[in-house]
């Protein structure tokens, strides 16, 4: 068994994404621990919990890393059954060793393993009922602590989860990056994805964890001015380039956040059209004229199987959160269990990345 269980953020404005997440995203403060070097605090919505942490001082790890890349994707962490059975491996680099909190009830291990290139994963046993924020208190806690109760006022956004996150990293290291998350976590390769315009390209595998809760998917560019190796650039290396959160009504909360002032990247004209055109539309019957007009209008991609044509992909990505062209936020709608990513849906986010590009002069 294998679940993330959160996300770990190091940021420079540590208040600037926790209010974008809070006041935009309907996510509550839910707990926040001050020491002497880092400021984190602990944010969530449903089953979907972000960590955000920021350096007091040069002496915070976090101001360690923050040398090295720009405000990003730290760590993942993830829910195993059998910690040692990680972390004893020859082949896995411990760059936390194992910890435990035993209290009335619970317990809770944990420890943190060198992932791909700076990336880190925190990986997690516990109890069911014992919480993971326990992480973050004094080591050898005997009784549980008190979290702020989430305030419901800003939960008008029907996300109910992570869907899937991907990887960037540089030409050449696709395949030896899905090998070893392959052999480490029994990932499979579910999709392999080529997209090449007439400006750029890149390679992509979908990976996924044997009970399908995990979709990893990674990223290598094939030429120098591609996005992927924009992002690399930026991000100095290779990194998480954006996490998709599942919504059970894209429509409503794409609505709500473009009136929130929330900026997405721009659908191409085409993309519409050219579904038209090519005599996918008269497959549909699960959507009515009115809806996809709306859908139309709020630029969020659609894509569907042949067989099923009721199995509905939605998707829309935001523009990228922090200052550098790194870092992004999807938001993903599956109807009727559609699985899978649409070719037509990763080539027209491409190009969408693609027109941004183009505004900041990279192409």
């Amino acid at each position: 068994m294998i679940e993330i269980d959160h996300v770990h953020f190091y940021v420079n404005n540590r208040v600037k994404l926790r209010n974008f997440l809070t006041q935009k995203l309907g996510f509550s403060l839910i707990y926040q621990k001050i020491n002497n070097d880092t400021c984190t605090e602990i944010v969530g919505n449903n089953l979907i919990f972000f960590v955000i942490s920021s350096a007091l001082n040069y002496t915070s790890p976090v101001a360690h890393y923050l040398n090295s890349h720009p405000s990003g994707v730290a760590d993942v962490a993830f829910r195993v059954s059998d910690l040692n059975a990680f972390i004893n491996r020859s082949d896995v680099t411990v760059l936390v060793p194992p910890q435990e909190c035993f209290f009335t009830g619970g317990y809770l291990k944990w420890a943190t393993i060198k992932g791909w290139d700076s990336l880190s994963h925190t990986l997690i046993e516990k109890t069911n009922f014992t919480s993971s924020y326990y992480l973050f208190c004094e080591p050898q806690l005997t009784t549980p602590i008190n979290f702020f109760n989430p305030s419901s006022e800003n939960n008008y956004s029907p996300l109910v989860g992570i869907d899937h996150l991907v990887l960037n990293v540089p030409r050449g290291d696709l395949e030896k990056a899905v090998n070893w998350y392959q052999n480490l976590f029994n990932f499979q390769v579910h999709q392999t994805f080529t997209i090449q315009t007439k400006y750029s390209g890149l390679f992509s595998k979908v990976l996924r964890s044997p009970d399908c809760k995990i979709n990893f998917n990674i990223n290598e560019p094939t030429s120098a001015n591609s996005q992927i190796q924009e992002f690399l650039e930026a991000n100095r290396g290779a990194g998480i380039q954006h996490i998709a959160l599942q919504s059970t009504n894209l429509l409503q909360i794409i609505k709500h956040l473009r009136y929130l002032g929330v900026s997405f990247l721009s659908t191409p004209k085409t993309y519409y059209t050219q579904l038209k055109q090519q005599g996918r539309y008269g497959e549909l019957a699960s959507i009515t004229e009115q809806e996809w007009e709306a859908l139309e209008t709020a630029q969020i991609l659609v894509d569907w199987a042949k067989k099923k044509p009721q199995s509905l992909l939605l998707q829309i990505f935001t523009e990228p959160i922090f200052d550098e062209p790194t870092f992004f936020f999807e938001f993903i709608e599956r109807r009727s269990s559609a699985q899978g990513f649409g070719e037509g849906n990763f080539r027209a986010l491409f190009e969408a990345i693609e027109k941004d590009q183009m505004k900041r002069d990279k192409l």
